[in-house]
């Protein structure tokens, strides 16, 4: 088998982005030997943020890489970034049940409990940059 990609990057603007991100996500995590269940739980990650991107964006991008730690681990980073409106309160849309959307409000408190690292970075006006790590265990 080839190795995997050392980065896949997918341009986020529509609902078929989602797909091909969440498809690009759970491809790489299998390579890289992650098992059944935390390829589903990176692919869902991966489309809880780039649904974000589609409803609150004009647009974005999706990462996903190999990564190696410095005590050796290997895994996942997923890298999701938009131009959009950024956010004003994080500690707000990190509360299970907030929604600023008719969706169940669980996409980046459920992200954050899918994925091992969970890092977000926003400005007001320029955008937001979620990154997300799973470890191989």
């Amino acid at each position: 088998m080839a190795p995997p990609a050392k980065e896949r990057r997918i341009p986020v603007k529509t609902e078929l982005d989602i797909v091909t991100a969440r498809v690009e996500g759970r491809n790489l995590a299998r390579e890289l030997g992650f098992g059944t269940i935390d390829q589903a739980r990176i692919a869902t990650a991966i489309s809880e943020l780039t649904r974000n991107v589609v409803l609150y964006a004009p647009e974005g991008e999706v990462r996903v890489r190999a990564i190696v730690s410095d005590d050796g681990r290997r895994g996942i980073e997923v890298v999701c970034e938009d131009n959009g409106p950024g956010i004003a309160d994080v500690d707000l849309v990190m509360q299970d049940g907030y929604s600023t959307s008719s969706g169940l409000g669980m996409g980046l408190p459920g992200t954050k409990r899918l994925m091992d690292e969970f890092k977000i970075e926003t400005e007001l006006g320029v955008g937001t940059r979620v990154t997300v790590r799973k470890w191989l265990r």
